[in-house]
């Protein structure tokens, strides 16, 4: 597959787009949404939005910083995998429900359980972050931006 519009002529045409949202998705450093949430939150809203471009990114960022490749593994089944702490499955939620959105999730219910691990602060920050995945899902799935998968060949 070869892309609509390459990822070089978007953000030539485009240069505001890396830099706005790259700041929208910057979380302050007194906040505590951890790194390795991010990560997580990242990764699993490029899933829900079928973004491969964004996944292997993400997943391989995670991996940088510590996660393991386990918990990357069992990610869409994370209500499942008791490897996920309620931090994490609190914001996982929410980042879930704030991504599928126009499918009528349980927003209060999602946000109820946030409330009980993140104060409002990390709240709007961990959103910001949220706001920040979709938006580079939509780009990178709407001028189908190829990943960079390396070796991996698809089979015959």
């Amino acid at each position: 597959m070869t892309a609509h519009i390459t990822p070089d002529e978007v953000f030539e045409r485009c240069p505001r787009i890396t830099p706005h949202l790259l700041g929208l998705g910057k979380v302050s450093n007194n906040v505590e949404v951890p790194t390795l949430i991010q990560h997580l939150v990242k990764l699993r809203v490029s899933q829900l939005n079928h973004c491969g471009f964004c996944q292997v990114m993400h997943a391989a960022e995670a991996r940088a910083d510590g996660e393991s490749q386990v918990r990357l593994d069992v990610l869409p089944a994370w209500r499942e995998a008791p490897c996920f702490n309620a931090k994490e499955q609190a914001a996982l939620a929410w980042a879930e429900a704030v991504t599928l959105i126009a499918a009528q999730p349980d927003v209060s219910l999602a946000f109820s359980q946030l409330t009980s691990q993140f104060n409002n602060q990390a709240i709007v920050e961990l959103t910001t972050v949220i706001l920040e995945i979709n938006s580079w899902n939509r780009i990178a799935v709407g001028f189908n931006f190829t990943p960079e998968v390396e070796g991996v060949h698809a089979s015959a």
